[in-house]
């Protein structure tokens, strides 16, 4: 069954695919890489081959056992619109999505062009939430260009790890926004800064905003287990979703 999940902004996960490739400074030190080779070590069932792309058509009819309405994060473990993912196995998930009108589905991508093109000759299910991450301005901003152009009903941007001053950026039809720092030993530091200046740009939008966490680093600039860190920013936690999940 799909599983739920500590991630702060959804309720549970789907991986009809397991295992990536790192292809920007945010997959530096990727969780699910870490995941999926202790799960590997303990002989979890889908992490035989690690943290190598593997498709998992066993579990295409998970959301389809599961009645009640759910938010679903997609391939938590993965990135969905990986190269070696090839667009009929695509079509099988995306019918899944189009047969579960009861749920929300939450899709993240580092690959923004590979999903422009999947979509160029294919309708988004209104029920599929677009998003892409976004963690510098060399490859993370790019990325938001490319999502503008995909007719979804909601689209969003996960700066996590956020890694640097993102500067001025043109949120116009961006529904979601996500900030959160990095996790685990060798987490790179967040800047409070850095975090404020997007929260204010949401604001000036109109764009829902939503802080998940400070990761290893602190709001004071120190090291230490993030659940210390909180999720406090500025005295209060931002969990805004995007109107429509209403």
């Amino acid at each position: 069954m799909s599983n739920k999940t500590p991630i702060e902004w959804t309720e549970q996960t789907w991986n009809p695919t397991t295992g990536c490739t790192k292809i920007s400074p945010g997959c530096k030190h990727c969780y699910a890489e870490v995941m999926a080779l202790r799960l590997q070590a303990m002989r979890a069932p889908g992490y035989d081959n690690g943290f190598a792309l593997s498709l998992m058509p066993n579990r295409l009819d998970q959301p389809l056992h599961r009645k009640k309405p759910t938010l679903y994060f997609v391939n938590s473990m993965s990135d969905l619109f990986h190269e070696q993912i090839p667009y009929n196995y695509l079509d099988r998930v995306f019918a899944v999505i189009e047969q579960t009108p009861q749920h929300t589905y939450q899709i993240l991508t580092k690959r923004a062009e590979r999903m422009a093109d999947y979509f160029a000759a294919r309708p988004v299910p209104r029920n599929a939430w677009l998003g892409v991450s976004v963690e510098d301005k060399r490859y993370g901003l790019p990325r938001i260009e490319v999502l503008k152009r995909i007719d979804a009903a909601v689209r969003f941007l996960s700066c996590e790890p956020l890694l640097e001053d993102l500067g001025v950026m043109d949120i116009g039809g961006i529904h979601w926004v996500i900030v959160g720092g990095e996790s685990g030993a060798n987490a790179r530091p967040m800047s409070e800064h850095w975090v404020l200046s997007i929260k204010n740009q949401c604001e000036r939008a109109g764009v829902a905003f939503f802080f998940k966490q400070w990761g290893m680093w602190g709001d004071d600039g120190v090291k230490r287990n993030k659940k210390n860190n909180g999720r406090l920013l500025q005295g209060k936690t931002w969990d805004q979703y995007p109107i429509h999940a209403a």
